[in-house]
């Protein structure tokens, strides 16, 4: 009977310790999602500005927040001090350009993480939200500030794993943007 009672508290100490992601895992995740918006166009990349943190929030499931500059202009100097109108409207046209791009490579990440967390219980949640840069002088008419999606890793899994089509994103997927 002893051997039965210490049996099933081991059992309730792994089940714990199982039920949520560790620090090293979400920091492994907050380093493959730097790399993922570094390595989005190698031509043009996407400036990461704040490196993406997350946290495990108990029975909400993981938040993951960066921030970064969707295509960086020309910059301004002493010997360039304003710059044009076509330039500011070039940059612009760039951003805007960019955001159906960086939309879909957040539901990539989303997936992702549903499948590198792999202690996250099923029925909680992701979370990732973007802060997009701009400077004081840009013309942000149009471009959100931020850019969060969310979704519940199960529902996440089904996509990822190929038992749902992609397209069910769609519904699975909340965004928001302001």
């Amino acid at each position: 009977m002893r051997t039965l009672v210490l049996l099933a508290a081991s059992c309730m100490v792994l089940a714990g310790q199982t039920a949520r992601p560790s620090r090293p895992e979400i920091a492994a995740m907050e380093k493959a999602l730097d790399q993922k918006f570094a390595r989005f166009d190698l031509d043009r990349p996407i400036e990461v500005l704040g490196l993406t943190r997350g946290l495990y929030i108990d029975g909400f499931g993981v938040v993951f927040t960066a921030e970064i500059n969707l295509s960086t202009g020309p910059g301004l100097s002493p010997f360039r001090p304003a710059l044009s109108r076509e330039d500011i409207a070039r940059l612009r046209e760039q951003k805007l350009k960019r955001l159906p791009q960086v939309r879909e490579l957040m539901r990539d990440m989303l997936l992702a993480a549903a499948q590198s967390l792999d202690r996250l219980p099923p029925g909680e949640q992701i979370v990732l939200g973007v802060l997009l840069f701009s400077q004081p002088w840009e013309d942000a008419s149009g471009l959100p500030r931020l850019i969060q999606m969310q979704a519940r890793r199960d529902a996440l899994l089904e996509v990822a794993l190929q038992r749902q089509p992609r397209s069910v994103l769609a519904q699975v997927v909340r965004a928001r943007e302001e």
